[in-house]
């Protein structure tokens, strides 16, 4: 067992591919989450088409992938119907919030209360909703998918431990 701190909440001013979603509402899963900007050259070749990737690799009642539209720059060229435009371009069917700002503030909320540095920012939380990795950058698929690995068999024994019934994978 692990003392990584509670996740913060996400602060989203409306939501693509889904109805609202709290980190409450998805506990017993594991969080994969990835800020990003759809304008950031990391993040659209690499850290959204890997996302893709882990939402067809994991099965849905285990482990949730989530985009966090983190704009800090370029605000007008970004905005949700560009992005609406982008996701369905690119076919990004899981969901994707896009982080609040508050007024004068160039950092929206999300990315300044988990003192992220920039896009793309990996973010990885367990089913306990315990933050246990953030990375600045694109980890490598093999490492993302060992870490990924390991947060399911540790929900699988905490949920074993706790009597639930313990998930089936695809």
């Amino acid at each position: 067992m692990t003392s990584a701190p509670v996740a913060p909440s996400w602060h989203v001013s409306c939501w693509f591919n889904s109805a609202p979603l709290t980190l409450a509402e998805l506990r017993g899963k594991v969080v994969v989450t990835h800020a990003f900007q759809m304008l950031c050259p990391g993040c659209a070749m690499q850290a959204l088409p890997q996302m893709k990737r882990v939402q067809q690799m994991f099965p849905p009642e285990r482990l949730v992938v989530i985009g966090l539209h983190t704009v800090f720059e370029h605000h007008e060229a970004q905005g949700p119907l560009a992005l609406e435009a982008f996701l369905h371009e690119y076919r990004y069917s899981f969901p994707v919030g896009v982080d609040e700002h508050v007024e004068g503030d160039p950092l929206p909320r999300t990315m300044r209360a988990y003192a992220m540095q920039g896009t793309p920012t990996l973010i990885l939380i367990d089913a306990q909703g315990r933050l246990r990795e953030q990375h600045f950058g694109v980890l490598d698929d093999l490492a993302l998918g060992a870490a990924l690995g390991g947060l399911l068999s540790e929900a699988d024994r905490n949920g074993a431990a706790s009597g639930s019934a313990r998930p089936t994978s695809r």
